[in-house]
């Protein structure tokens, strides 16, 4: 047993030499039923930092930053500034990899490779005594290979040193590697040579040359850099079948370029489904990266009607401010906005307002807001932008596609492609000429003739399109709305009746339990572009298609309609864990 004790302190003696002189090992984060080998993943999702659950990702990137940095110089000062400043930018989901001091034994970190294999971007911050840890000189080479085989990003901090120093190993720099290389082993010292070279000759920032050293502008700068790199990851989501609005794109973002004393008003009007939205998530995501402090509130005419305007104030003040905000009424949220949004450069984009009240209680006045902020509003009543106190600088009509934009976008849908197979050609002319230029209507239309092959099917769209004129797109709603299975429309009314917003998997359950085999149903109104899933797994639907439905079930099904609601709601709190009130469903 002594013998065994013996080696035992040996190991952790050993254990703690090493960990002390490399450059750290994977951050761990120890939690009450946690496993002790997890790593510490940061999200900024919310009010102030925490420690989260490690992150689904899709494909090989499951972390946005890696930091690779010395501890004896940098990891209470610098690097953990830099750290803390990047999870604490709310406006984006940043997942940070960070080193910590745990002993990690004789052999590399397997999970320190993997989370360098699996980060977007790496930070080396070479420091003085970077050289001297043979595990900072392995991260490095690794970083460094890793840029070469893919589009990884690469960022150096030269933190107190010259990159010339870096390359040649000379100065303190140097000397630092020199006096601990006698402990590497050759290969660490030929390929944290060829790491230094490489590193030395990358764009990146030396520390000394940002306004005269200071290091609060400095880590500025790279968290812009790094938000600029991820930009791409974190913008709304806009349709890959874009057509016809990026001149209109350019010229109001030319527009915004322009000088401005104050915070200003984008105005976007336009008649139901033509594409407003569209166009205002363009812009939003072409402006996003010059703003710190963003928001976006979606479907507001919806929101406000089922859950007040407070619910929205609170929203907007949790996206800006990131703090957890319960605001009871309008005029409280009027009060914490206009105080604490001064200061903030902000750019936010109100969807779909519907009378004047959302915009007085969300952004009456130009003078809530820093100058240089940006407000988009879109609205099927322009008469909403004419009243407001806030004056719309810019004001911006959607019309309708042209004949050109039509078929392409319709193409797109119909046919997954930008031309039309030669025997549709004429079909497609004609059926796109019922539509008006009406991009809902072309989405839809075109989705429900996707893999029909049969011209037979094609003539009788196209006879029931031009049995009579219309005006709006219900006709061509209802003939996608028709062609589903009884049990596809169910689904689809119960969507926009009563589900928009809710989490998909939770009412897929409950549907599974009346017998509707639910998923299929979902794929099927996802491919006929008459719901749509965001990123959150929420059900979603386009304003003109929730109206569409809503018609249906008052006009057909009024009876059931106050019934379902209220078993919808109680079934989806029972799914997620909440209560349901006994004697609301009694009455």
């Amino acid at each position: 047993m002594d013998r065994r004790q013996s080696q035992r302190k040996r190991k952790r003696k050993r254990a703690k030499k090493e960990s002390s002189e490399g450059a750290s090992a994977p951050s761990f984060i120890s939690t009450e039923g946690a496993s002790a080998d997890a790593p510490s993943f940061i999200s900024t999702e919310g009010a102030s930092s925490f420690i989260s659950p490690e992150p689904t990702r899709q494909g090989d990137d499951r972390y946005d930053v890696f930091l690779s940095f010395r501890g004896s110089d940098t990891r209470n000062e610098f690097a953990d500034h830099l750290y803390h400043g990047l999870f604490d930018k709310g406006t984006v989901p940043i997942w940070v990899f960070r080193d910590d001091n745990i002993p990690i034994g004789e052999k590399f970190s397997s999970q320190l490779l993997n989370a360098i294999a699996q980060s977007k971007i790496s930070i080396p911050i070479i420091s003085e005594n970077y050289a001297s840890s043979k595990w900072c000189l392995r991260e490095l080479f690794h970083i460094m290979d890793r840029k070469k085989s893919t589009s990884h990003i690469v960022l150096p901090i030269f933190y107190k040193v010259d990159p010339a120093d870096v390359r040649h190993l000379l100065g303190k720099f140097g000397k630092a590697f020199h006096s601990h290389k006698k402990r590497f082993d050759e290969k660490d010292i030929k390929e944290g040579q060829q790491a230094l070279i490489e590193v030395s000759y990358l764009h990146g920032w030396v520390s000394e040359k940002i306004a005269n050293g200071h290091e609060g502008e400095l880590v500025k700068k790279v968290i812009k850099s790094v938000l600029n790199k991820l930009r791409p990851d974190f913008q709304l989501d806009v349709t890959k079948h874009l057509v016809g609005i990026r001149d209109d794109v350019m010229k109001i973002r030319k527009w915004v370029d322009t000088p401005a004393s104050d915070a200003r008003m984008i105005g976007i009007y336009g008649m139901g489904g033509i594409g407003k939205t569209t166009l205002a998530k363009a812009i939003y995501n072409e402006l996003s990266n010059d703003f710190e402090h963003r928001s976006f509130l979606p479907d507001i005419r919806e929101k406000a009607h089922r859950n007040d305007i407070h619910y929205l104030q609170n929203q907007l003040i949790k996206e800006i401010l990131q703090i957890e905000s319960q605001v009871w009424t309008c005029d409280d949220g009027i009060s914490l906005i206009k105080h604490r949004f001064k200061g903030k450069k902000v750019l936010i984009l109100l969807d779909d307002i519907d009378h004047r009240d959302q915009l007085y209680f969300l952004a009456r006045e130009s003078s809530w807001f820093t100058p240089g902020s940006i407000i988009i509003v879109t609205t099927e009543n322009k008469a909403i932008l004419d009243q407001s106190e806030f004056r719309v600088d810019y004001e911006h009509k959607v019309n309708k596609l042209d004949e050109a934009h039509s078929l392409l976008l319709f193409s797109r849908h119909a046919f997954r492609d930008d031309r039309f197979p030669q025997d549709f050609e004429g079909f497609s002319h004609i059926i796109v000429s019922t539509t008006d230029g009406h991009p809902l209507a072309l989405k839809v239309i075109g989705s429900y003739l996707y893999g029909k092959r049969n011209l037979k099917v094609w003539q009788d769209v196209q006879m029931e399109l031009g049995k009579e004129p219309h005006e709006d797109v219900q006709k061509i709603l209802g003939i996608s709305y028709g062609a589903l299975k009884d049990e596809h429309q169910e689904i689809f009314l119960d969507i926009a009746c009563f589900l928009i917003g809710e989490v998909s998997k939770f009412a897929i359950y409950m549907w599974e339990d009346c017998g509707f085999c639910a998923s299929r149903g979902i794929e099927e109104l996802k491919l006929r572009c008459l719901i749509e899933i965001d990123e959150d797994d929420k059900l979603r639907m386009h304003g003109q298609l929730r109206d569409f439905g809503r018609n249906i079930v008052n006009q057909e099904r009024p009876s059931q309609t106050l019934c379902r609601s209220l078993l919808y709601k109680d079934a989806i709190k029972v799914l997620m864990g909440g209560k349901v009130d006994l004697v609301h469903l009694a009455d």
